[in-house]
């Protein structure tokens, strides 16, 4: 895995975990609309409780799932920091966090760091070079 990749996890694992989330909350409109039938139709009651009981059960499971990615999605995170931390100059440490932890676009961090668009860039490959450096002596992990 090159640095790049290795930085990109923490959004990648996000994008996940906000996918589950809003899954979830599918899910539970689809209990609060089961439950509203059931209310109305007497007959089907037995089997739409069942119904309902299914999707609870889902969205327990995904909720559990969820919770073990954010944790380690906080575990990663804390181990990306550790590793930018690494890096022996603060402007690239900076550059690394607000991109890779705090996922700001490059115009936003140029902004923070009152650079233009190329100079980020070049920080950007700079401080990539410094984490392929640490990968190939195999500091991370």
């Amino acid at each position: 895995m090159n640095a790049k990749e290795y930085l990109e996890q923490a959004y990648r694992l996000d994008q996940r975990i906000d996918s589950k989330l809003m899954q979830v909350s599918a899910l539970r409109s689809m209990v609060e609309k089961r439950a509203s039938i059931i209310r109305k139709d007497p007959i089907q009651h037995s089997l739409n409780e069942t119904l309902q009981e299914d999707v609870i059960i889902k969205i327990v499971d995904m909720e559990r799932e969820t919770d073990a990615e954010i944790d380690r999605l906080v575990d990663l995170k804390r181990e990306i920091s550790r590793m930018i931390g690494m890096i022996d100059d603060p402007e690239l440490q900076v550059l690394l966090e607000l991109r890779y932890l705090n996922y700001l676009k490059w115009s936003e961090i140029a902004d923070k760091m009152h650079c233009t668009d190329n100079n980020i860039f070049k920080m950007h490959r700079r401080a990539l070079e410094k984490m392929e450096e640490m990968i190939g002596r195999d500091e991370i992990g």
